[in-house]
């Protein structure tokens, strides 16, 4: 079964073609980056327009790797979560295409798209885990821990109380002046310094609990930003991997708590985030120092794209489970209410 994914949640229009095994077929991502840039952030209404503009060239490049729509067997498309103009865009353009061709339809919730982008295969020899496993899932909008025994049954350990992780990246570049998008540019000056040159605090790293707090932390380096001043050259990479590493001790410690909790030793890195340089490092060393699994996607599987939602597509067609013409945002977000998600579960030392 080949499937066509479309996912336009945010500010990537993607189309990619994705077997049931994980192969990848075709992968199209048009980037948005250079139009948000001047405004520091997404700007919904922008990133709509842009959907509209890129969705069929995207779609059209991706099903030309592929071999044409000839070859495609049923139509995968996010249903959220995300921006509604934008997630209005690839659903509606995934509901025509299934209609006129007569394929099955699936919406796939963004999360899970993540969570299991460490099982596609770009043709490079990688590793992957068995399930269950615990999922760290970090990007710009999200941050949470989930055990994760199928696609469509996760529970949720723990999850941020305010700002999530990427955010927290993308705001303190925007304070040191680095530019858009910042996490990137944070983790590239963050090599060549010094994480102990200022001392962070690391938010609800003892509290005894799964869930997750930055705002603290931003407001710690605005502080220190107002005491000081913006530096320049290595004192500049200096904060940057002090900022940083905050941020990345949190996360690992937490994910690898997880792990203890659940007793499951195979941890999955997930989400934008899970390209960091040092978050990659440093669930590394944790993890070969508790003796859990690590696993991590290939770094054009981290990043929105349109891969992982065919493969959870494919995953969900092979189950049995197919969506209606009438499929709408968020679609996903009533399933997990019903409990097809567990959330949040209480044993994880909550």
């Amino acid at each position: 079964m080949r499937v066509l994914g479309i996912e336009s949640s945010c500010d990537e229009t993607a189309a990619a073609v994705v077997d049931e095994g994980g192969r990848v077929h075709a992968d199209v991502v048009a980037s948005q980056i250079a139009l948000h840039a001047p405004y520091g952030g997404v700007v919904p209404e922008l990133a709509s327009r842009a959907h509209l503009e890129n969705a069929w060239p995207v779609i059209d490049a991706a099903l030309a790797q592929a071999g044409g729509i000839e070859r495609i067997d049923a139509v995968a498309v996010t249903a959220g979560p995300g921006l509604v103009g934008a997630l209005l865009v690839g659903l509606s353009i995934g509901k025509a295409i299934a209609f006129a061709r007569r394929l099955p339809l699936v919406g796939v919730d963004h999360l899970e798209g993540h969570l299991f982008a460490v099982f596609l295969d770009r043709g490079e020899p990688r590793s992957i885990p068995t399930l269950p496993f615990v999922g760290l899932l970090v990007s710009g909008g999200h941050t949470a821990l989930y055990e994760v025994h199928a696609h469509d049954r996760l529970t949720l350990l723990g999850q941020t109380r305010d700002d999530a992780a990427g955010e927290a990246f993308d705001k303190g570049a925007k304070l040191l002046g680095l530019g858009y998008p910042g996490g990137p540019i944070v983790d590239r000056l963050a090599r060549a310094g010094d994480a102990r040159s200022v001392r962070f605090p690391r938010p609800m790293l003892r509290e005894g609990s799964l869930d997750f707090s930055f705002s603290g932390l931003k407001t710690a380096l605005a502080r220190h930003v107002e005491l000081h001043g913006v530096p320049e050259g290595q004192a500049l990479a200096d904060l940057a991997a002090a900022y940083q590493g905050a941020i990345v001790e949190v996360l690992a410690q937490k994910a690898l708590e997880a792990c203890a909790a659940t007793r499951i030793p195979r941890l999955v890195l997930a989400g934008g985030v899970a390209a960091n340089a040092g978050l990659r490092a440093r669930a590394a060393a944790l993890a070969g120092e508790r003796g859990v699994s690590l696993f991590v996607p290939e770094l054009a599987s981290c990043t929105d794209n349109a891969a992982m939602i065919a493969y959870v597509g494919a995953l969900s067609l092979a189950s049995g489970r197919s969506d209606a013409s009438d499929l709408a945002p968020y679609s996903r977000a009533r399933e997990i209410r019903r409990g097809k998600i567990v959330a949040p579960s209480r044993r994880a030392g909550r």
